[in-house]
């Protein structure tokens, strides 16, 4: 019983988000926020897992992004593009509806679920807010730093005469397919999207000594172009020594790309987030 909501945002635009609301007796809430691009409806099967498993899904299109951007754009042309505030103004309005999360549901554990261009908002997140989350899983993530953090061409690897450009999602070509047919997607890269003054300030680092020690799962696939296995290990390491994590578990997918809650692996993937889950908030 899917439940589409809206609220305005700072800079008076509507965020669309959805409530999967939980099977059963509910042990926790999962915030998801989804990569650039595309939107949250792409999580269809990861929000069945979670809510069969007793979480309530929390899942909005950011800025720009899915439903929310072809209202804000009145259009399907500028998808991807944040308007007014940019990457601040987006990770506000994320924050804004965690507030939402916390006042319907304040007994209950969060967790906060990010990929990709959504991995690197909730490590703003977990910087800025240390204090409102039980857990917290990325995928397809990175260290924010140069060197570590790929922005494009992102499908180098795979180019070819008949290369779709979308092969460094997933091996599955349903995949590429389903991406260039949604009419909720966009296929510019993010430093076209956001410009490069407003990609840089993806930079950063995990915040030092934060003060909460919070259970981190990392989850990358080994062929993930973005930042992949060496920059994920690093961010660990830099949540290990900066923010003083003590439980942050790293996954590697072999052979494995981009979107990993898309692969042909994907049943695995979700098999591992769930058991990940089960041993830090148990059932009730």
């Amino acid at each position: 019983m899917t439940e589409t909501r809206e609220f305005t945002d700072a800079h008076g635009i509507a965020i669309v988000y959805d409530v999967h609301p939980a099977a059963g007796d509910a042990r926790g809430v999962v915030q998801l926020l989804h990569g650039v691009g595309e939107h949250a409806g792409r999580y269809v099967a990861l929000i069945a897992a979670l809510t069969e498993a007793g979480f309530h899904v929390y899942a909005d299109d950011h800025r720009g992004h899915g439903r929310t951007g072809i209202r804000q754009h009145e259009g399907p042309a500028k998808l991807g593009r944040l308007g007014a505030g940019g990457i601040r103004a987006a990770e506000a309005a994320i924050w804004q509806l965690t507030g939402i999360i916390k006042d319907e549901h304040p007994d209950l554990p969060l967790v906060l679920v990010g990929h990709s261009w959504g991995s690197f908002l909730a490590q703003m997140l977990v910087n800025d807010h240390p204090e409102a989350w039980d857990a917290v899983i990325l995928s397809g993530s990175a260290l924010r730093m140069p060197g570590s953090l790929n922005a494009a061409p992102l499908n180098a690897r795979w180019a070819a005469p008949d290369a779709t450009g979308l092969e460094w999602l997933s091996r599955d070509p349903e995949v590429w397919s389903a991406f260039h047919d949604d009419p909720l997607t966009t296929e510019e890269p993010l430093l076209k999207l956001f410009g490069p003054i407003e990609a840089a300030k993806l930079y950063g680092r995990p915040r030092k000594d934060l003060g909460r020690d919070i259970p981190l799962l990392l989850l990358v696939g080994r062929d993930d172009p973005v930042g992949g296995p060496r920059s994920v290990h690093k961010l660990a390491e830099a949540y290990r020594t900066r923010s003083g994590f003590t439980d942050v578990t790293t996954l590697v997918y072999p052979d494995a790309r981009h979107e990993i809650f898309a692969e042909l692996n994907q049943a695995e993937v979700r098999a591992d987030v769930l058991s990940w889950l089960d041993a830090r908030i148990p059932a009730r």
